[in-house]
């Protein structure tokens, strides 16, 4: 009994995260409450507080989820990749640019942080964590391309941390421009394309590359 109680419970939180989700898609973070959100999963705002202690940790949770879904890829391309961490990064560059089209509550997420975030109120809490978690990946990142360089699948005098501020920038961009406008290109067909340009960048673009000392 216990444990389908338990297991009652973790459905009724994910239904709580999938409608406020689709509610933050719709109306904003700012404008939807966790009144709302609430009405809309059919629960009651106990039922809301039970799981969750204000709207911003509805919020980082989802975004948890959608992180701890490329750390599981990450971790099968290593086993499929033994030994080649640039075709590991790779794979993941690609799963993100085409995830973004193919899979609604990744596209969501990425709408609402690009488009339909304020980060004010009891939201700020969650942009200084982004912050920390920006600095974050720019350190895995690094270490990833440091890796590729170890391994010799990347020049041994590419500056790391430029790289690395680079690589954000130029996925992130990539794909808030394609959620403002889908139809401007075909990000689902070209995402592999846009990933092999960064790589080529890496490669042979001098300005990543440090200068003799």
């Amino acid at each position: 009994m216990a444990r389908k109680t338990k297991q009652q419970a973790l459905e009724t939180r994910q239904h709580i995260l999938d409608v406020a989700l689709r509610l933050f898609s719709q109306q904003g973070v700012s404008s939807t409450s966790l009144a709302e959100i609430a009405k809309a999963a059919g629960v009651t705002r106990g039922a809301i507080y039970w799981h969750f202690k204000n709207k911003s940790e509805v919020f980082s949770e989802i975004w948890e989820l959608s992180e701890s879904s490329i750390s599981d890829l990450e971790t099968e391309y290593r086993a499929k990749f033994p030994g080649d961490p640039l075709s590991v990064l790779r794979e993941i560059l690609v799963y993100i640019l085409e995830a973004t089209v193919i899979e609604e509550r990744r596209r969501l997420m990425m709408e609402i942080i690009f488009h339909k975030c304020e980060f004010v109120g009891e939201m700020a809490v969650v942009q200084q964590a982004q912050r920390s978690l920006c600095l974050e990946s720019y350190d895995r990142i690094e270490q990833t391309l440091k890796e590729c360089i170890q391994a010799q699948l990347l020049p041994a005098n590419l500056l790391t941390r430029r790289s690395a501020i680079l690589m954000r920038s130029y996925i992130s961009g990539i794909m808030e421009n394609w959620l403002f406008s889908p139809q401007s290109f075909d990000l689902k067909k070209e995402a592999r394309d846009y990933v092999a340009i960064l790589l080529e960048m890496y490669q042979f673009c001098p300005t990543l590359r440090a200068l003799p000392a």
